[in-house]
């Protein structure tokens, strides 16, 4: 192969925190069953907050999650489709979509069920999202073409996800 006949390689991703949000999943996480396409869940988002450098504001009501898991030996490993509208402190609102993986040793997962056991340490399960966003405000136009990436971390009221954007 010559010089000529190979690719450029394209520059490494860089990343810096855009924000950390906590969504609030009242009502927790209503498991549907499981079907010929896996185990069906849904949870609700019913408020949040956001905080941020550059974006800070609320999670309005009414989005949600819809994750579906299936089994990679003694885990469980899920995908998620969420959904959720956020409000900025100067009254902008932002759609945010997301997906994802997770995997859940079943050990932890006990945990998670048992709401008297104090928090789980994040570092025993793996949750990674990725966001793209879609407003009209000029303020936050910029987020039209971002790419978010996102480490999660199970909470008393739901879920905390800190986004980082990719440059």
């Amino acid at each position: 192969m010559t010089q000529q006949d190979k690719a450029p390689v394209p520059a490494g991703l860089e990343s810096r925190h855009l924000c950390t949000v906590e969504f609030d999943v009242g009502g927790g996480i209503i498991a549907i069953g499981a079907s010929p396409f896996g185990e069906q869940r849904v949870g609700y988002v019913t408020g949040g907050r956001i905080l941020g450098p550059r974006i800070t504001g609320e999670v309005l009501p009414g989005g949600g999650n819809w994750p579906r898991s299936g089994r990679i030996g003694d885990a469980a490993v899920g995908t998620f489709d969420a959904r959720a509208v956020w409000k900025t402190d100067e009254g902008d609102l932002i759609y945010l979509t997301y997906t994802g993986r997770s995997l859940i040793p079943d050990d932890v997962r006990a945990l998670f069920a048992d709401p008297a056991k104090p928090p789980v340490d994040p570092s025993r399960y793996y949750l990674r999202i990725a966001a793209v966003f879609e407003t009209a405000s000029e303020t936050y136009g910029w987020l039209n073409g971002t790419l978010a990436v996102g480490v999660g971390e199970v909470t008393s009221f739901g879920v905390r996800h800190v986004f980082y954007e990719i440059g």
